[in-house]
């Protein structure tokens, strides 16, 4: 099929560049000249394992292309995806003026029939929205469907999980557009939930906040474990192995960020106040979240004693692992946080330490993870970064004026540590 994806951030380069890797014909558009040819040269602006080959395998094809002309994209495609950001507002509600941006410009471009598609993580509602705002628009009266069609993607894994995606939700008004959405998606062999557009709109945000739930849960278990002498890896292994539960996202941790849990809880909480419901459960969530890392300084600070003059060797920027996303990240706040207190930094990161300087001044960035123990008083992980496990601990050791380690991910055994001579400091154990 023909199809145009509009934003080329996470969202919309993955899903264009996997749309045409199943053979489609897929447009991608972007206001952001630069992006545009940076891409058409084969490069990409972000880190997504796999994404770079798939994009220059496709566009050598001829099944991607890219431009900055909206008018273009809605032109030549029958299906037209708005995978634009929706950042939060202060009050915790959400940004919709590129949503809004978007619908009037596809609007104003379209002469016939089109499926417009919300792939951005939006409030309910948002298709009504939409859709009023294209009708208003349109100067053609034409018909058009407007679906709401969430992405249910993890930063690191993107290009596996659009691939080979666990489910495929797709909201609807009219059955019109269905046969369409089955086609686009016929080639991932996934389940396809069929709902109406405000379920489907529900079911991104209640996804995120139920995953940030467990987060926080496993976090307070972590709590709790420390306090009883307890080991919370062996009790979210007891209880991850019961079916009804399962294992992931039950890794504690120094807190949940990122551009999507810490966006998506905000506004899922703002959506259900302005429905008339005060979701105070994960209202608590949020609190839990924020308190783990207070917890976390707090082990610094009880260790080093004064922060002031001390040289702390961070490991880890980006808020998860296989990304160079720093957006809300835990890594760059805790940094801060050891900045504030006059301490002084050695940071590595595999692949987000130029996003990172333009948040996280100051500091000295180095490029070689086992020489950033160097002259330090305490080393600190950050970010679960699969070759964090083989740091060569014995050089660390070397290194630093006193062998301090806070494991914020929990990379390392405490025994074998204790063993090595080691300071270690980890999250519930």
């Amino acid at each position: 099929m023909n199809l145009t994806i509009i934003g080329t951030g996470y969202v919309g380069l993955v899903t264009g560049a996997c749309f045409a890797e199943v053979g489609h014909r897929v447009i991608c558009v972007d206001n952001d000249a630069s992006k545009v040819e940076l891409l058409k040269r084969g490069g990409i602006p972000i880190y997504e394992p796999g994404l770079q080959e798939m994009v220059q395998k496709n566009t050598a094809s001829g099944r991607l292309s890219f431009t900055n002309n909206t008018a273009e994209g809605v032109e030549k495609s029958d299906v037209i995806f708005i995978a634009v950001p929706t950042p939060p507002q202060p009050d915790g509600s959400v940004d919709m003026s590129f949503i809004e941006r978007v619908a009037r410009d596809i609007a104003a471009a379209m002469t016939e029939y089109k499926i417009v598609v919300d792939k951005s993580t939006v409030p309910v509602k948002t298709g009504d929205r939409v859709s009023e705002t294209i009708k208003r628009y349109c100067k053609a009266k034409v018909d058009f469907d407007v679906v709401s069609n969430p992405e249910f993607l993890r930063e690191g894994f993107a290009v596996g999980d659009l691939m080979k995606p666990d489910r495929i939700v797709i909201g609807v008004r009219s059955q019109r557009a269905v046969a369409a959405m089955k086609e686009i998606y016929t080639p991932f062999k996934a389940p396809i939930i069929i709902t109406d557009v405000n379920s489907a709109e529900l079911i991104k945000h209640a996804a995120n906040s139920f995953l940030a739930l467990k987060i926080s849960y496993i976090n307070a278990i972590s709590v709790v474990c420390e306090a009883a002498g307890a080991n919370v890896m062996q009790v979210a292994e007891g209880i991850g192995l019961d079916e009804r539960i399962g294992r992931r996202f039950l890794n504690p941790g120094i807190g949940f960020g990122g551009s999507c849990f810490p966006k998506d809880l905000s506004a899922f909480i703002k959506i259900s106040e302005q429905v008339g419901y005060s979701f105070r459960l994960l209202q608590e969530v949020q609190r839990i979240n924020s308190e783990q890392m207070e917890r976390f300084v707090k082990k610094i600070t009880d260790t080093l004693w004064v922060l002031k003059d001390k040289k702390i060797g961070v490991l880890g920027l980006a808020f998860k692992q296989n990304t160079d996303d720093v957006r809300m990240s835990p890594a760059i706040d805790l940094c801060q946080r050891l900045q504030k207190e006059g301490a002084a930094l050695r940071v590595h990161d595999p692949q987000a330490m130029e996003k990172a300087k333009p948040l996280l001044k100051g500091v000295t960035y180095v490029d070689d993870m086992n020489a950033v123990a160097e002259g330090c008083d305490a080393l600190v992980i950050a970010t679960e970064w699969e070759e964090f496990k083989a740091l060569d601990l014995d050089r660390a050791q070397k290194a630093l004026t006193h062998p301090i380690m806070f494991d914020g991910r929990n990379l390392f055994d405490p025994a074998e540590m204790g063993k090595r001579g080691w300071i270690y400091k980890s999250i519930g154990r």
